[in-house]
């Protein structure tokens, strides 16, 4: 049974100029155990849709199952089963790590002993060991978002939200959150939905990504076959004076997407690039044009966002 369920999901709100559909029916779907990246532009509906999932938000149309439990019609029950991480975090500045671990579980009304149980268990498991006594306020930036996310899984959630992860950290940081998220996802068997606008980010920790734009879904896969399916591989080929030549041989040629020609160098965007080479090569040379230079480069999934939204994510954030 999928651990996030959503079909038809919107949300509309009314303004002076009228109403704005920030979410125009998003379906999606997302197993027990993935890392789901979730990925959007500004205004794309990325927010909103968070929002609405971890019932921050009621949904204008739509029906939603989250850990199993229906969306509108017990959302108390949905937030007792989930784990939320803010963008902005949610620690006090003032407490201390152990202490704020340990209200945060008891507020799930976890008894004492049990949450002082989870609260150790948890410190060890992201390097906060140690720091138990340190207000948070005196934690370095590192240190006060692997708090964060303890605290979004103190009360041992099947699913937890990551909003922005690791926005702010140097990339020593960073590195050392994924490795920590993946542990959480292979240790405990922790769902972990993130969005990000980092999108090294998504290629390193994500076994699955979504795509918003304009309040709807427009791509999902893995990184891998979205970067095949929707970008294709690039080789650039340097023939010479012979480009115009080049160029009509491969239009409409099997496994070429996409044929530009740029000074005395073709492009073509190809399928399997790496298997298609050979092939090319033949092509050319058996219709008599040189071969100066060849290259092939792999799609980023920045290549992808671009294919999508007309935008670059990387410009966008």
């Amino acid at each position: 049974m999928p651990i996030i369920e959503a079909r038809g999901l919107s949300r509309t709100f009314k303004t002076r100029g009228g109403t704005v559909e920030a979410v125009r029916g998003v379906d999606l779907t997302v197993e027990p155990g993935e890392i789901v990246g979730f990925l959007g532009p500004n205004g794309a509906g990325k927010t909103t849709t968070l929002r609405m999932l971890t019932t921050l938000l009621k949904p204008t149309a739509g029906t939603a199952t989250v850990t199993g439990v229906d969306l509108l019609g017990d959302p108390s029950a949905v937030r007792a089963k989930i784990g939320y991480v803010s963008q902005a975090g949610g620690a006090d500045p003032a407490s201390k790590v152990e202490e704020e671990l340990v209200l945060q579980a008891q507020l799930y009304r976890i008894p004492t002993p049990e949450a002082r149980k989870s609260a150790a268990t948890l410190m060890e498991q992201l390097e906060l060991t140690g720091l138990e006594q340190r207000a948070s306020k005196t934690l370095s930036g590192g240190q006060r978002r692997r708090l964060d996310v303890a605290l979004g899984l103190v009360h041992a959630p099947s699913l937890v939200f990551l909003d922005e992860p690791s926005t702010g950290l140097d990339p020593q940081s960073r590195s050392n959150l994924w490795d920590h998220i993946r542990r959480i996802r292979d240790g405990l068997g922790t769902t972990i939905f993130l969005t990000t606008h980092y999108l090294d980010e998504a290629d390193a920790l994500c076994d699955r990504i979504l795509v918003i734009d304009h309040g709807v879904i427009v791509a999902e896969g893995t990184p891998e076959e979205l970067k095949r399916r929707i970008s294709g591989d690039v080789v650039t080929i340097g023939v010479g004076g012979a480009t115009e030549k080049a160029a009509e041989l491969f239009a409409g040629h099997l496994g070429v997407r996409d044929v530009g020609a740029v000074d005395h160098t073709i492009r073509l965007t190809v399928e399997h690039g790496d298997e298609a080479l050979v092939g090319l090569m033949r092509v050319l040379d058996g219709a008599g044009v040189p071969i100066e230079s060849i290259q092939l480069a792999r799609p980023t999934l920045d290549d992808v966002f671009l294919t999508l939204t007309g935008r670059s994510l990387r410009e966008d954030s």
